[in-house]
């Protein structure tokens, strides 16, 4: 099989890292396109083999891109297109039905109660997605939660195909020399106790709310901030006139792993840096973050994770849900101060989300959507973990 991959853009963000690591154990021959902004991650993918192409796209409203991408469609004659990320979404089922390919997935890895990768969930941006959603056969939800908004949204249980996330639990195995290392490198003490966030830096993300609780926290008390985005001066002024600076850290967007001429940890080496991961963002699609340092062996505080919530309560103990502000956040860290520092157990939720399972469940949906037929929902929401 075939497959042509539509993607927004390749920088280093949870759903461009998370197709990097899907097509490593994806049976089937697949090509990338960026609609814009190739970024690291189309770097790694390149690296890793696949063939990526960048179109140049210059705004949601650039119309142009639609032949180019049409073209790229019709001359690598594709079995099935699968698209992520809205703008991808929308010109890439266009596209592809326009190229005469009718097998089309998507996946939804971004929406929320009230924004849709940022944008507000207004009328119009809701009426434009369900019309784009029409021209494909599936659309893949992240997480039991998200099956739920698109049902609410409008779109028919019968192409909704649950299909989690998934992390090679391996690589981020709890490694001392490795925290040593990275604490070493952004000039964190030894014994300083880590409070770290990952993802990108929106506001939505509400990574100001951890500078804030870091004020209410002893001196020994850091904060690790690994990502990027349009909030990064605006954290760095707060932490400023917090007087804080000193203790913050932002690490700027960095890659699982570093290529061997990058001196700075990556995120791998970070995360067992931290004595605890934090994570405030109100709205969730799946909460791959969380995992990740599920995987590290490291407490978590969050305020919404379906990976997590959508599980019976006993597959991650180590994972607390925080109520409220920087108040509540600031408690929970001292809680966790208090205990000292535990066993780096990884609890059973991070085996449910096996990158390798994840593959499985998407070959399936391809082999159904290739051959007309319709995707098989009878269990979507217990194949979530599966293994």
């Amino acid at each position: 099989m075939k497959a042509l991959h539509i993607i927004t853009g390749l920088g280093v963000g949870g759903a461009e890292q998370q197709l990097r690591l899907l097509l490593r154990h994806l049976p089937a021959q697949c090509d990338v396109v960026a609609l814009t902004n190739p970024g690291p991650v189309a770097e790694g993918l390149t690296a890793d083999g696949v063939r990526v192409t960048h179109l140049g796209m210059g705004g949601n409203r650039d119309l142009g891109v639609l032949p180019r991408l049409i073209e790229v469609i019709r001359s690598g004659r594709y079995d099935l297109v699968h698209t992520h990320l809205y703008r991808a979404c929308l010109y890439g089922r266009i596209a592809a039905r326009l190229a005469g390919v009718e097998a089309v997935v998507a996946t939804e890895h971004s929406i929320g109660e009230t924004r849709l990768e940022g944008r507000p969930l207004n009328a119009g941006v809701r009426a434009l997605y369900l019309a784009g959603e029409r021209l494909g056969r599936a659309t893949v939800a992240v997480s039991p939660t998200v099956a739920e908004r698109l049902r609410h949204w409008g779109v028919p249980e019968q192409r909704i195909r649950v299909i989690p996330n998934g992390i090679d639990a391996s690589r981020f195995r709890f490694d001392e020399a490795r925290r040593k290392e990275a604490r070493a490198f952004h000039g964190l003490p030894e014994n300083a106790f880590v409070v770290g966030g990952v993802g990108r830096l929106a506001p939505g993300k509400r990574f100001d709310l951890l500078v804030q609780a870091l004020g209410l926290l002893p001196l020994d008390v850091r904060l690790l901030l690994v990502g990027g985005g349009p909030e990064e001066e605006t954290l760095r002024r707060t932490a400023r006139d917090l007087g804080l600076a000193e203790r913050v850290v932002l690490t700027g967007e960095r890659p699982y792993q570093p290529d061997p001429g990058d001196k700075a940890p990556g995120l791998v080496s970070l995360l067992s840096a931290m004595d605890v991961l934090a994570s405030p963002s109100p709205e969730e699609s799946f909460g791959l973050a969380v995992v990740e340092a599920l995987a590290a062996g490291l407490p978590v505080l969050y305020t919404s994770c379906p990976a997590v919530e959508d599980l019976p309560p006993d597959a991650a103990p180590g994972a607390r849900r925080v109520t409220g502000g920087a108040g509540a956040y600031a408690r929970e860290v001292l809680r966790l101060r208090a205990a000292g520092p535990g066993e780096r157990t990884v609890p059973e939720v991070v085996r449910r989300y096996d990158i390798a399972c994840t593959a499985r469940q998407l070959m399936d949906l391809y082999t159904a959507a290739v051959s007309g037929s319709a995707p098989d929902v009878s269990g979507s929401t217990s194949e979530v973990g599966s293994s």
